[in-house]
């Protein structure tokens, strides 16, 4: 798909669904190592449904999420209607619709990958105050485990644009060049979801790659319920994340 601003789409109610929460301790290692507080406001980039927009709006902090997907943003706004101090706006990383110099914190939870690097570094300076921050944040799958290992298998061979169409393909160096002339920092979280066979389906289908009908799909979910049935434990599986967040 060309415009990656309607790839999630047809993925809204899945992706409320079962897609995972960011931990809770994010904040706390944010407000530790950059002094962020309750009078900071912050600029959530590519914002969804809201999921990384809710860890501050319980702490009280003024958020203002940026998503350029109209169903997205929509679920967002209802879902995050009894929080005043939020403001969905229509925007890109690339053209956020904010107000220059006006921001303390730029997060971005799970969407960096789909920026224009360029264009979008230029934007979150016009944005960004002169000692603000800037926090991206991924929840990568964890292939520890054989249950991973195999899902991860089913993944590779059974999608043909998972192989380029997801977060791994942003490396290390090209975060770390997209901060400079500011030092990237790194810092890492366990994570997990508890799952049954829907919600590991449900998982799967939030993903912009996956199949969602025909052939392809009936294939993919055969393979997927196989690997259930061999690892589940009282019908439920874990699956785990390592949550990643890079920061300046």
């Amino acid at each position: 798909m060309s415009d990656n601003t309607k790839r999630f789409s047809d993925r809204v109610t899945d992706y409320i669904k079962y897609r995972p929460k960011y931990p809770k301790e994010i904040v706390d290692i944010l407000e530790q190592v950059m002094k962020l507080n309750q009078t900071k406001k912050i600029a959530d980039i590519g914002s969804g449904t809201g999921i990384s927009s809710i860890p501050f709006l319980k702490r009280n902090y003024t958020v203002i999420g940026v998503e350029p997907n109209r169903e997205m943003r929509t679920a967002a706004e209802q879902i995050l209607s009894d929080f005043k101090n939020f403001k969905s706006v229509e925007g890109t990383a690339e053209n956020t619709n904010i107000a220059d110099k006006s921001v303390d914190l730029i997060f971005s939870g799970q969407a960096f990958h789909w920026f224009d690097m360029e264009k979008s570094k230029i934007e979150f300076n016009r944005i960004l105050k002169d000692n603000g921050n800037l926090v991206l944040v991924w929840n990568s799958r964890s292939s520890k485990s054989s249950f991973q290992k195999e899902y991860e298998k089913a993944l590779f061979d059974n999608i043909e644009e998972y192989k380029f169409a997801n977060h791994r393909n942003i490396s290390e160096s090209e975060i770390s060049n997209f901060f400079f002339p500011k030092t990237m920092n790194k810092i890492c979280l366990d994570n997990k979801q508890i799952l049954d066979l829907q919600g590991l389906k449900g998982r799967l289908l939030s993903s912009s790659y996956s199949p969602k009908s025909g052939e392809p799909y009936n294939k993919l979910m055969k393979k997927i319920e196989k690997i259930f049935e061999k690892y589940q434990v009282n019908n439920e599986i874990e699956f785990e994340y390592e949550t990643q967040i890079f920061w300046c």
